[in-house]
């Protein structure tokens, strides 16, 4: 069986697989309580960028949709490298940054909330992984997904379509 995907349809594939996957991270922070740090945060940046771009992309005319394919497979190409030298950084292969620590919580209304904010907030370090599946961080799985949308994006941009299936 095969599965044609028009060149919009790819964009607007690439802009759900985007969304999924930051969805992924924040049910991850927000319902499993695990805290981003500097580069988990990073990270996400490309995601947010490709977002809208993918969702722009579905609504151009095909010579533009193409060229925002291939605007999506560097972006993902660029998230994939920020992934392996988060991962990099948690194998102790590269050196993180100084500032590496979690993100900011909710503001303190008054002194006496903020002093037990600081009492009760954990910094998140760059170099530990808080969670791994089949041996991968989150940022080596972020690697994955970013080149599996990148290939995705640009096989879409080369050809007049893409198919799935044989």
């Amino acid at each position: 069986m095969r599965l044609a995907l028009s060149l919009r349809q790819a964009a607007l594939a690439v802009a759900l697989g985007a969304a999924a996957t930051i969805s992924g991270a924040l049910v991850f922070e927000h319902v499993f309580g695990y805290v981003p740090c500097k580069l988990c945060l990073i990270q996400r940046n490309p995601y947010y960028i490709a977002i809208p771009l993918g969702l722009a992309a579905a609504l151009l005319p095909p010579r533009w949709t193409r060229v925002g394919l291939w605007l999506l497979a560097l972006i993902f190409v660029v998230s994939a490298g920020l992934g392996a030298y988060h991962s990099g950084v948690e194998w102790r292969v590269f050196a993180g940054p100084s500032d590496c620590g979690g993100g900011a919580g909710a503001g303190a209304g008054n002194v006496g909330d903020f002093l037990n904010q600081l009492q009760n907030t954990r910094v998140v370090s760059c170099t530990e992984a808080a969670w791994r599946f089949l041996g991968l961080s989150l940022a080596g799985w972020n690697v994955l997904i970013s080149l599996g949308l990148a290939a995705f994006a640009a096989k879409a941009a080369i050809g007049k379509g893409f198919c799935l299936g044989r």
